[in-house]
């Protein structure tokens, strides 16, 4: 049976050459992605209650955050950082947050040039993302 590995090979080359097309034009169609893919994080800094509880659950310390007291003595965010480059997309932070401020979104194009730039200020991002939803 010295051939029989070499069949095999040439039957599954056959298969994907004379079987349907399964490119996808990624840059003229976007993919369609299962609702389960977590690929970027999204923010909404109004349902944010600054609890700190996102960036405790996080196992690789992605995610600092500021508050301050405003006065009526409630906490109020005031700066959310996130380091894309060392997050791991494992969805607790999203699991965490009690208000559903932090959510996990399909936007996959996170390429970049320079390493700082995956640094997120997740605020001025939201602002943005509202702008162009508009």
């Amino acid at each position: 049976m010295l051939g029989k590995g070499l069949l095999t090979g040439l039957g599954i080359t056959l298969k994907r050459m004379l079987g349907p097309n399964i490119t996808e034009f990624y840059p003229e169609e976007m993919p369609d992605l299962p609702k389960v893919v977590r690929s970027s994080m999204g923010l909404d800094p109004e349902k944010c209650i600054s609890c700190s509880l996102c960036a405790l659950a996080c196992p690789n310390k992605v995610i600092t955050l500021t508050s301050e007291k405003d006065e009526n003595n409630k906490k109020v965010l005031k700066t959310y950082q996130m380091d894309l480059g060392r997050c791991l997309f494992c969805g607790l932070c999203t699991e965490a947050c009690p208000t559903k401020a932090l959510i996990a979104t399909q936007d996959f194009e996170n390429a970049v040039f320079h390493i700082e730039d995956m640094n997120w200020d997740m605020i001025e991002r939201s602002k943005q993302n509202r702008k162009e939803d508009k």
